[in-house]
C-alpha cells in the first residue's frame, strides 16, 4: 500500500466506523478489526468505492489475551507499517461490580485497557523507527468526572487510558510521534443499546449529543494539533470545567444524583 495505513480496532460501528471513513477520505489505508467480519467486509467495500482505499480486514475479539499479538503478527505478514493507530474498542458492562460475574470483568479489562497498551506497545517500535506516527486512544469525559453507581468499571477504564496516553505522550513526543486521549461524551452510537440502557439516556436533552463523526474529526484534528487530551464538544467541555471548580464532595454529590440517569447500577 503507498497510502499511510491506519490501524482502527471497533472499527464495524459507531465511533470506529466514524474513524475508518474519516480516516480513508484524508488519504489513509485501513487495517479494520472487529468481531464481526461481515461488517468490516462491506465497511472495506465502501472505503474502496468511496475513497479508494484499500482495507485489510483482520476480525478479532480482543478479550482474547492472545488477540493483539494475532493482530499485529497480521498487519507485518500483509507487509503494513501502521502510521495511525486507533484504539478504539470499547463497551460498557451494566450493573454493579457485585452483579455480573468475574469472566465479564476479566474480559472487559482485556478489551479496555490492556489490549490498547499492548497494541501500543506492539506498534510503536516501528513508528519510532520511521520517525513518525499518530496514537489516538478513545477514552471519555467519564474518566475526567468522579465515578458513578452502575457500570463500575468503565469510568476508571477511561480514566487510565487518559493517564497513560499522557505519559506515552511525553516519552514518544521526541521520535516525532504524536499521542492523544480522545474524550467523548454522549455520542449517537449502539454503544447504549448494548448496554441496555438506551431508554434512560433518551431521556437526556439533545444538547448533550454529537455525532460520531463530528467526535472523529475533533479527535483527529485536535491530535494533528498536538492535542494530548481533547474533550469533543463545547458542552462537554463545559461539564468537565464545571467539575474541575466544584469541590470534590460538590462533584461527587452531583454525579451521585445523577447516574441514574445514564447508568444501570443493578
Amino acid at each position: 500500500m503507498s497510502r499511510p495505513v491506519a490501524l482502527v480496532t471497533g472499527a464495524s460501528a459507531g465511533i470506529g466506523r466514524a474513524f475508518a471513513i474519516e480516516l480513508a477520505a484524508r488519504g489513509h489505508d485501513l487495517v479494520l478489526t472487529a468481531r464481526r467480519r461481515e461488517r468490516l467486509d462491506a465497511l472495506a467495500a465502501e472505503l474502496k468505492r468511496t475513497h479508494g482505499a484499500r482495507s485489510h480486514v483482520v476480525p478479532s475479539d480482543l478479550a482474547d489475551p492472545m488477540a493483539p499479538e494475532a493482530l499485529a503478527t497480521s498487519v507485518a505478514e500483509a507487509g503494513l507499517a501502521v502510521d495511525v493507530l486507533v484504539n478504539n474498542a470499547g463497551y460498557g458492562v451494566p450493573g454493579s461490580l457485585v452483579s455480573q460475574p468475574w469472566p465479564v470483568h476479566r474480559d472487559f479489562v482485556q478489551v479496555m485497557m490492556t489490549a490498547p497498551v499492548e497494541l501500543c506497545w506492539r506498534f510503536l517500535p516501528g513508528m519510532r523507527e520511521r520517525r513518525r506516527g499518530t496514537i489516538i486512544n478513545v477514552a471519555s469525559l467519564a474518566g475526567l468526572t468522579p465515578g458513578s453507581a452502575g457500570h463500575t468499571l468503565y469510568g476508571a477504564s477511561k480514566a487510565f487510558l487518559i493517564r497513560f496516553s499522557q505519559s506515552l505522550a511525553f516519552e514518544n513526543a521526541a521520535h516525532g510521534i504524536r499521542v492523544s486521549a480522545l474524550c467523548p461524551g454522549f455520542t449517537f452510537s449502539e454503544f447504549h443499546d448494548v448496554t441496555g440502557t438506551r431508554a434512560q439516556v433518551s431521556q437526556l436533552p439533545g444538547w448533550m449529543w454529537m455525532r460520531a463523526e463530528d467526535v472523529v474529526r475533533e479527535g483527529l484534528d485536535a491530535a494533528a494539533r498536538g492535542r494530548v487530551v481533547h474533550v469533543s464538544g463545547r458542552a462537554n467541555r463545559l461539564i468537565k470545567a464545571l467539575v474541575e471548580v466544584l469541590p470534590d464532595r460538590a462533584a461527587e454529590a452531583l454525579m451521585r444524583r445523577q447516574s441514574k440517569r445514564f447508568r444501570a447500577a443493578d
